[in-house]
């Protein structure tokens, strides 16, 4: 990867372009069954800036209440962009099309405009669990016959496109625009897309250089892109094979509950039930043990494979959990 970012040919892409980040912008866009799609830092700079080209301040965004969109981006929909929000409960990050349909704000002066309904695949607050594309379908069904754009938070849609032989194309055409990630398991350094028709792209081109996501010399960072995309789709196997091994040793603790089958991709979700430590701390032991974990509540961890991460790795984390707990 390195030495495809050394080799890459870059131009300027602010002024006449970087050919590097054209091809990567058009090989996403094929991947992903768009019509176009733009070059951006980070997978939450992609969601926000679908967001503000959807958008206007005072409307109203319709969300699960565990997306990432609301959870995990600094509260960047009111910041950036006015908006206010509407959550509503998921089951495994899937929302009920009803629900949705009911929570449609009306036409009137007197209530915020319903100006995007926002999924999410895979949905990171359920331990990645793959939501079921017949849920994404009736979703985009209920919001299309409302003329309600759908944005799908593609960070870690390539997972899914692993773990359920769906093609991304047919999860995309679930949505309006979507955004997906290189630099998590597809193992790029830096940068996400942000896809949709070519409408959506110079509205969003907009707000991509208001928030500085324009670069220049960028062809260095799509040529690790462009073989994260090509390359490393398929080794996600590897990550969800080695997330329900790592599942079976979480849950051989008393003190653990993690149920392997729970696991569909990458991540790992672990409760503690320890008397002695909450999740920070049981964190923190693991991590003077070389074992780095994310808390995410005050009884939940979440553990994440990917292609830095092999069995010799489990078995320094049973080692450390059997130290820790016993």
């Amino acid at each position: 990867m390195r030495e495809a970012m050394a080799a890459a040919e870059v131009g300027d892409d602010v002024l006449d372009g970087d050919p590097t980040v054209e091809a990567l912008q058009e090989r996403a866009a094929e991947w992903l069954g768009k019509e176009r799609a733009l070059f951006v830092p980070s997978g939450t700079m992609a969601n926000q800036v679908a967001l503000g080209a959807w958008t206007a301040p005072g409307d109203e965004l319709i969300a699960e209440a565990g997306a990432h969109v609301l959870n995990f981006e600094g509260g960047a929909a009111g910041f950036l962009h006015g908006l206010q929000t509407r959550t509503l409960a998921g089951v495994g990050g899937a929302l009920d099309p009803e629900a949705v349909k009911a929570a449609l704000q009306p036409s009137s002066v007197h209530c915020p405009r319903t100006a995007l309904v926002c999924s999410e695949q895979t949905h990171m607050s359920s331990g990645g669990r793959v939501v079921p594309l017949e849920a994404l379908q009736a979703l985009h069904q209920v919001a299309y016959a409302a003329r309600v754009p759908v944005h799908l938070d593609g960070a870690r849609l390539a997972n899914a496109v692993l773990a359920s032989g769906v093609p991304a194309r047919e999860w995309c055409a679930t949505a309006d625009s979507v955004s997906l990630c290189f630099s998590k398991g597809l193992g790029a350094p830096v940068g996400s897309v942000i896809a949709g028709d070519a409408d959506f792209c110079e509205r969003a081109l907009r707000v991509r250089k208001r928030l500085g996501g324009w670069m220049r010399q960028a062809g260095i960072l799509a040529a690790a892109a462009a073989l994260a995309l090509e390359e490393n789709v398929e080794r996600l196997a590897e990550d969800h094979a080695l997330a329900r091994k790592l599942a079976e040793k979480l849950d051989a603790f008393d003190d653990l509950s993690c149920p392997p089958e729970r696991v569909e991709t990458n991540l790992v979700l672990v409760e503690v039930g320890s008397s002695r430590l909450d999740a920070a701390q049981l964190g923190e032991e693991l991590a003077e043990r070389g074992v780095r974990v994310l808390p995410l509540g005050e009884r939940v961890l979440r553990f994440v494979t990917h292609m830095d991460v092999g069995e010799e790795d489990l078995a320094r984390l049973d080692a450390a959990l059997l130290e820790i707990l016993g």
